[in-house]
């Protein structure tokens, strides 16, 4: 009795096995930090997706972080890209969920780009959405300065930008100054952002229905066909709302 039953159970199995060898492992997530952070941001959300069965890559940027010792007026946009492209390749990932913070938009955007062939699906949290040409600077306004023109952005100095809260002396992690040039480099694109390719936008709302800096970006993003979700939190929940924002990225809210 005990060999038929062991017999059923098998061929029970059998399919079973045979599906999920063919749906092959989850795909990979990672996340970019905004300016001033690095990957040690992103640490909460990733042991939450983890608990959910991913594999999480955070990046650091270079001069960001703690690679805040490679901090040079010469980092550029394309640079920070360069530093995903890489991050993805040099670990030969494939059908990537990447997620792009605030300035982190503008690097996701490129990357995606870059290398679409490893790319599933982007997933910008409150974050810049550029087209072809544009910059930080001349996105969210002149009075911050023109593409290419590091001189002319308010607030830099020495090539860096620090706001008031980035103190040097903290106790790691904390956030650095960010290189000014990265502001005003324009992003080049082949075509659209995220061209074909699945894609999310999450606007954050410090109360319901308040207004958010990044209205503008997930306006863009509804013109693009994207579908645009609204989380009550600061501009950074990946420190105060892991839980929710790892639930938003494997879409599961």
């Amino acid at each position: 009795m005990r060999s038929v039953l062991a017999t059923v159970v098998l061929i029970a199995l059998v399919p079973l096995a045979t599906l999920a060898q063919a749906a092959g492992p989850p795909e990979p997530v990672v996340v970019v930090h905004g300016a001033w952070g690095g990957g040690w941001d992103w640490k909460g959300v990733e042991g939450e997706l983890r608990a959910r069965g991913r594999d999480v890559y955070r990046a650091t940027l270079t001069g960001q972080g703690e690679r805040h010792h490679l901090a040079s007026p010469e980092i550029g946009l394309e640079t920070h890209i360069r530093d995903v492209v890489n991050l993805i390749v040099w670990e030969q990932l494939e059908d990537v969920v990447l997620v792009g913070h605030s300035y982190g938009g503008m690097v996701i955007t490129g990357v995606a780009d870059r290398i679409p062939d490893r790319i599933g699906k982007l997933v910008y949290l409150d974050a810049m959405l550029p087209f072809d040409g544009e910059c930080v600077v001349s996105i969210m306004g002149a009075r911050e300065g023109e593409c290419g023109d590091v001189s002319s952005l308010q607030g830099q100095s020495g090539g860096f930008i620090a706001p008031g809260w980035v103190q040097p002396d903290a106790v790691p992690p904390y956030d650095v100054p960010h290189p000014a040039r990265t502001l005003v480099d324009p992003l080049t694109l082949e075509g659209a952002p995220g061209e074909g390719k699945p894609a999310l936008y999450i606007v954050t709302r410090e109360a319901p229905g308040q207004p958010d800096g990044f209205d503008w970006a997930a306006e863009r993003a509804a013109q693009l066909g994207w579908p645009v979700e609204e989380l009550v939190a600061d501009h950074n929940p990946q420190r105060t709302h892991p839980s929710e924002v790892a639930d938003l990225i494997l879409g599961r809210r």
